[in-house]
This record gives structure tokens, C-alpha cells and sequence, in this order.
């Protein structure tokens, strides 16, 4: 089985089940993903997200090693990942007193 992938797609890490797109690719494009051939339905964007593997509804979406997400819906390899099938997993480490607000004042 090949896992050839498609040099304009960035693995960052070896665990990562996403793939950074590094150069603009345009609907009805094929890329190589892990040996597969996929026929993109829509443009993505440099800095978007490929699924590098098919990816379970609920399961946790890996970049850089860490959880970005969950998946909201099955994707398939290859598929383009960005809020409309990934609900964020950020959770803020700051609070605000009632009435603070991040206006910065001189």
C-alpha cells in the first residue's frame, strides 16, 4: 500500500489524522492522500485541513499532535475539514469579571 501524499499537503505530525493544505488547489482537482487518489469537490484554502484518514463522527481531529476538534459528521479521506464538520474542542483559560471587557486602555 503507498502512502504517497501529494507535496502540496504538510503532515506536521506522525499521529496528526489531518493534513495542512500549502498551496491553493481548486475544485475538481485530484490529490494523492496517503496513496489514495481524491477528486476535491470545492476549493480549499492554504491553511485548511484535509482529512489525512477517514475520520468517525465524534472523533477527535489531531494537528500538530494535539485535539483541534471533533468531528460533527463522518469525513472521508481526503475531505475538506473546517466548521462545517468540525466543532472546536478550545476551551478559553481566561475569565472575565462581570463587566471587564478586553478594551485596552492607555
Amino acid at each position: 500500500m503507498s502512502t504517497e501524499t501529494d507535496r502540496r499537503l504538510l503532515l506536521i505530525g506522525p499521529q496528526d489524522n489531518c493534513l495542512i493544505v500549502c498551496a491553493p488547489l481548486a475544485a475538481g482537482e485530484s490529490v494523492l492522500v496517503e496513496g489514495v487518489p481524491v477528486t476535491l469537490p470545492q476549493a480549499v484554502a492554504i491553511g485548511h485541513k484535509l482529512a489525512r484518514t477517514a475520520i468517525a463522527t465524534g472523533q477527535k481531529v489531531l494537528r500538530y499532535g494535539a485535539i483541534i476538534g471533533s468531528a460533527t459528521q463522518p469525513i472521508a479521506q481526503g475531505e475538506h475539514i473546517h466548521t462545517h464538520n468540525l466543532a472546536s474542542d478550545y476551551l478559553p483559560t481566561y475569565t472575565l469579571e462581570e463587566g471587564q471587557s478586553y478594551v485596552h486602555q492607555h
